[in-house]
């Protein structure tokens, strides 16, 4: 029989308050790397299968579901964490299909369950399981259709005729994710009720938690986990994270606030939230431009121009599985509750909605039309004059302003401009290099509305008379910008 003897004790006030609450249906873990979340979760797991009540025989009966988003990261992350503490010589582990381990000791029965999402078949395994609890790992890439699912998956086991849950429930740690994400909309807006949310100290705060476990030497761990000595060990590995990252990265990872961290090279570089996002009035006297970019994720930008000529882009509409009738109808009554005085300037698209399929003699422009929103094609698809259109207003101050401004409702444009609209880069040795079209992404649709929406107002203009003038239209479309 197995003998499991863990010593642990929380390095940090939050994570002891997290291990501590026991009344919790969703207890959920945030803070920068390094902060000790996850072990605090494989603690849990094993203090909760010992604390669960006995059945009829004696024996404490529990079984979880570990969730993580990829397999790879199962294995290097999460799987590799928990074997430190509870070593595969421990119980029975089973390496495969999906990975488990049994622990069973004279009055415990534990089976944990190590599942991804990138299989589809364990997605579905997951999803019927009996479970008396289960850990997200890293949080902020599961999707919440997956928590809400597994909400109606614990305290299932054991059953009443084996005695019973003494208690069950959903343990999720992460990384902080950005505004956007429902851990922020749960823990931040919405605050249901049984769903707890613990933040962690930034790494380098005085408060910091796990301090005393990172960067060690052989002379600092034999310290008080409390001495100056080794706490300060400990912020040097906070320092080193530091060297050469981003402000964004280190808001997020260092200092463990919601935040956005772009991959890849931005579109817009030249774009600062600082700078060109702000609050203004909605001019009524002043006409709209409207840009859309279709397919199965179309998105709409909505503007103004000032009489000075500053631009002010004031809302977005942004869907996702959509067809171009059912966006057409959002999209109408998006004009009138938002710009009923308004008259409509231009309403811009993607000139690939014009071409019709063989299939089909409709086309997206075609069906708008239909609906009465009189929208037009660009007058060029040039990725690189759209992508000018845009940073050349960025770039132009009027009055001491930028002559571009963007409401700061519109969230997806915003995180599109700052680096989610990018070039994905080539995974070749050497110095960096990037792909000369942006990659498609969930990011990349509002920002290209927003492109053909300035086309269609005239920005650019003076780069297609160019175009026209000295090089044919193919040349341009692969030229390769550094930017």
């Amino acid at each position: 029989m197995t003998q499991l003897q863990l010593k642990y004790r929380p390095p940090g006030a939050v994570l002891r308050s997290f291990l501590r609450d026991d009344t919790s249906f969703f207890r959920g873990l945030m803070g920068p790397f390094g902060s000790g979340k996850s072990t605090g979760c494989v603690v849990d797991v094993i203090r909760r299968a010992q604390l669960q009540r006995p059945g009829i025989d004696g024996v404490r009966r529990s079984r979880w579901a570990v969730v993580r988003n990829t397999y790879p990261e199962l294995r290097t992350t999460t799987i590799k964490t928990w074997h430190q503490w509870i070593p595969q010589t421990i119980g029975r582990w089973i390496d495969q299909g999906p990975p488990t381990h049994r622990i069973t000791t004279a009055d415990m029965d534990l089976e944990v369950m190590f599942i991804a999402l990138d299989r589809p078949d364990d997605v579905g395994r997951l999803l019927s399981l009996e479970l008396t609890g289960a850990w997200i790992n890293e949080a902020r890439e599961i999707p919440l259709a997956v928590v809400e699912g597994l909400t109606a998956r614990v305290g299932r086991f054991p059953s009443a005729a084996m005695g019973g849950t003494s208690w069950s429930g959903i343990i999720a740690d992460t990384n902080p994710p950005d505004s956007d994400h429902w851990w922020f909309k749960l823990a931040e807006e919405a605050k249901p009720e049984g769903y707890t949310f613990y933040r962690q100290p930034g790494g380098m705060d005085d408060a910091a938690e796990n301090l005393a476990w990172l960067n060690q030497t052989p002379e600092t761990l034999v310290l008080d986990e409390a001495d100056p000595i080794r706490r300060a060990a400990g912020q040097g590995y906070y320092r080193r994270l530091l060297a050469g990252k981003s402000e964004e990265w280190v808001s997020v990872y260092v200092d463990g606030q919601y935040g956005f961290v772009r991959d890849g090279k931005p579109v817009y570089p030249e774009f600062s939230d600082r700078a060109h996002c702000a609050e203004f009035e909605l001019l009524e006297a002043q006409p709209i431009y409207v840009g859309i970019d279709f397919g199965l994720t179309p998105a709409a930008t909505f503007a103004q121009r000032t009489v000075t000529g500053q631009w002010r882009v004031h809302s977005e509409l942004v869907s996702r599985d959509m067809g171009a009738v059912r966006f057409g109808e959002l999209l109408r009554r998006h004009l009138s509750d938002m710009y009923p005085r308004n008259p409509i300037a231009a309403i811009t698209g993607d000139p690939a909605g014009d071409i019709r399929s063989q299939s089909d003699e409709s086309t997206p422009f075609l069906m708008l039309r239909a609906q009465g929103i009189d929208a037009q094609p660009a007058n060029t698809n040039d990725p690189v004059i759209r992508r000018e259109a845009v940073a050349g207003a960025m770039s132009r101050m009027i009055d001491g302003q930028p002559a571009l401004l963007i409401n700061p409702h519109c969230r997806v444009l915003r995180k599109a401009l700052a680096g989610g609209y990018h070039y994905r880069r080539v995974q070749v040795s050497g110095d960096a290099r990037y792909r000369d079209v942006p990659e498609k992404n969930d990011y990349s649709h509002v920002a290209e509305a927003m492109q053909y929406m300035m086309l269609g107002a005239g920005e650019g203009r003076s780069l297609i008379r160019t175009e026209r003038k000295y090089a044919p239209r193919q040349s341009s479309a692969i030229l390769e910008y550094d930017f």
